[in-house]
């Protein structure tokens, strides 16, 4: 199959019959073999009744739904499993991501071939207390992974059939999916600037909880990627680092009492100084970071994804 389009969907049931028409125009001309599959993410409005109507129309649609809300993460993840085509296109259901650009980004996978595309809205038709968040917050996105994308957060983007499978999208993980991708291999990652539609029904589902749970996501991403089977690497190097500035600490404060006393010279109790109670939260401190490091790898050994490595390819 050449082409599958994932589109989560939240209340969306006045778009939902529009969109894929749109979708038909653009793709039905191009004589691709494609599919649409729409993820009904605990939908309470009619949702589920109008992708039911659209399926008994057209045998490119599939439906996947919820029994209830789990989020944009959970309905990518079961869109991918299912997806077939060489190319996967994701969209939201909104109408606020144009059906038009799905050629070009197509274009961009097959023919210079690049592991995802992202589709960066240059132009956007949100209010400022959304657009300014969004900002700030793919900049940070932008220094901490290095990957070098405008827009992070849109939803429409393409993958190689590839990355789609070998990547997991978990929790509010689909912001980081390009971040995901990179630390599974794939490093060709590109940007198309995009047309950026104004939402014709309906409300947003996100508020501004999700640039808070976008920060703390991005730590998440970040440590595990980085310290995910080796967690001794971070807590055993920081417990090691905080019990040796404490014990050398503990050592001054002894040799110096020592030195007072050797002398005959008036000095006042160790347990007196704030330094040497500095210096036991430090050995405490350090003894706790090297036990959870050393917890955290007894788990990570006993993980079933211990030895889940990306192999591109195999010739026996």
């Amino acid at each position: 199959m050449d082409l599958s389009i994932v589109v989560p969907l939240l209340n969306e049931e006045e778009s939902i019959k529009e969109l894929y028409t749109w979708i038909q125009r653009v793709v039905s001309p191009l004589n691709w073999s494609y599919e649409v599959i729409f993820v009904d993410d605990g939908s309470t409005d009619t949702s589920w009744q109008v992708i039911e109507a659209i399926k008994k129309e057209s045998d490119q649609v599939k439906g996947i739904r919820f029994r209830r809300n789990y989020g944009k993460s959970a309905g990518l993840y079961v869109g991918f499993e299912a997806a077939q085509g060489d190319v996967v296109i994701t969209m939201d259901a909104d109408l606020q991501d144009s059906p038009d650009e799905i050629p070009e980004l197509v274009r961009l996978v097959k023919e210079e071939n690049y592991d995802i595309v992202s589709g960066w809205k240059k132009k956007r038709y949100d209010p400022i207390g959304k657009t300014l968040p969004s900002k700030l917050f793919n900049r940070t996105v932008r220094l901490v992974s290095g990957i070098k994308l405008h827009d992070f957060n849109c939803g429409l983007k393409a993958y190689k059939n590839a990355v789609i499978k070998n990547i997991e999208v978990y929790g509010e993980m689909h912001r980081y999916i390009p971040l995901i991708a990179k630390q599974a291999g794939f490093n060709r990652i590109g940007e198309k600037v995009v047309q950026h539609q104004e939402r014709k029904y309906g409300v947003s589902k996100f508020g501004i909880e999700r640039t808070i749970k976008g920060f703390l996501d991005l730590l998440s991403v970040t440590f595990i990627s980085k310290f995910g089977k080796r967690p001794m690497h971070l807590f055993g190097a920081l417990g090691t680092l905080m019990f040796t500035v404490g014990f050398l600490s503990s050592l001054w404060l002894g040799a110096s009492k020592l030195w007072h006393v050797y002398h005959n010279v008036a000095a006042r109790l160790i347990t007196d100084s704030p330094y040497f109670y500095i210096a036991l939260a430090s050995m405490i401190i350090g003894t706790q970071l090297f036990l959870a490091g050393f917890l955290a790898e007894l788990v990570s050994r006993n993980g079933h994804e211990r030895n889940n490595y990306h192999v591109s390819e195999r010739i026996d």
